[in-house]
């Protein structure tokens, strides 16, 4: 049985490198690479489309609870 090859998510939507543990907003691609950079910005890094998935609502909401949290507190958690 042949791999499928794995879907590379849409460009702005929200991805989880299941590698890194980290979620990120999609950038684009470079060669076999999915760039992806932390929502509330900041330096973006390479992931395989093999080790992205969508994020689910609820990690899609914890980095924009946390911006929240530190725009409000003014200090970074």
């Amino acid at each position: 049985m042949a791999e499928s090859t794995p879907r590379i998510p849409d460009t702005g939507s929200l991805a989880v490198d299941t590698k890194r543990k980290r979620v990120g907003v999609v950038m684009g691609k470079t060669g076999p690479y999915v760039q992806l950079r932390p929502e509330g910005g900041g330096k973006e890094w390479d992931a395989s489309p093999a080790d992205l998935r969508p994020a689910t609502a609820g990690e899609a909401l914890s980095p924009r609870v946390r911006a929240a949290n530190e725009r409000s507190t003014g200090a970074r958690l």
